[in-house]
């Protein structure tokens, strides 16, 4: 069973190579779809003559990243989506072919994160390398309908968090050791700083206090490593005495 990556970006010609050499090598990936966002410096043709496998698609301005994932659904072959962001850097393709697994094997697993076990400790503290994580795989008919409600821009991850607890589906993570890039470092620290806040804002804006606490509080927990049938029928036999 195939998966499909969407990698929405605006102005990440300097930072998306780095995802694209991974995620263009990664067995089970079979559809890789770049949305560029609007963006002013050329990254989808960059994107097209260095990785013709890529499909790449352009909105005329900038929308924001859940109005590009939303574009960018209509083109997707898949029911496996990987949700991918295009500024990460050291990312590990045996990583995301574990979680590729993992996820399409696990019974009744609906969603998996792959947590950012990299990010600074504040980070952690309030878990927004799960929450907020733009790395994840789900299915494409959960992803369409958390985005036929008005959802935009930094509100994707949390209404998707929302879709899966409001509708009791099975969420779990996995330690993912890629980093983003932070908007200190793209923009600088005053501007960095005041959209960082924009977001959080926005965030807790769109869901609500109480509900932001839910997550914050209880949210999904750690996918348990799963044990091979082959094992399990190991253990069976041993377990049958001949009288």
């Amino acid at each position: 069973m195939g998966v499909t990556c969407l990698i929405p970006c605006y102005d990440e010609r300097e930072r998306i190579a780095a995802v694209l050499d991974v995620v263009t090598k990664v067995n089970g990936i079979r559809q890789v779809i770049c949305i560029d966002d609007g963006s002013s410096d050329n990254t989808a043709t960059m994107v097209s003559r260095q990785w013709p496998t890529v499909q790449v698609i352009r909105l005329s301005q900038n929308r924001g990243k859940a109005a590009a994932i939303q574009y960018g659904l209509q083109f997707v072959q898949h029911e496996s989506v990987l949700l991918m962001d295009a500024d990460l850097q050291e990312l590990d393709g045996a990583e995301l072919e574990r979680a590729i697994a993992a996820f399409q094997n696990t019974t009744k697993v609906d969603m998996l994160i792959l947590r950012r076990i990299r990010s600074p400790w504040f980070v952690r503290w309030y878990r927004s390398d799960i929450l907020l994580s733009g790395e994840r795989l789900l299915r494409r008919s959960d992803l369409e309908k958390v985005l036929s409600q008005p959802v935009a821009r930094y509100q994707l991850e949390v209404a998707i968090n929302r879709y899966m607890i409001k509708r009791r589906k099975r969420v779990r993570w996995m330690p993912w050791s890629a980093m983003n890039t932070y908007k200190v470092d793209k923009l600088g620290v005053l501007e960095g700083s005041r959209r960082e806040f924009k977001m959080y804002v926005e965030i807790v804006d769109y869901v609500g206090f109480v509900h932001m606490l839910v997550q914050l509080s209880s949210f999904t927990r750690k996918l348990k490593k799963q044990k091979s049938m082959t094992n399990e029928w190991l253990r069976f036999l041993s377990g049958i005495r001949v009288s």
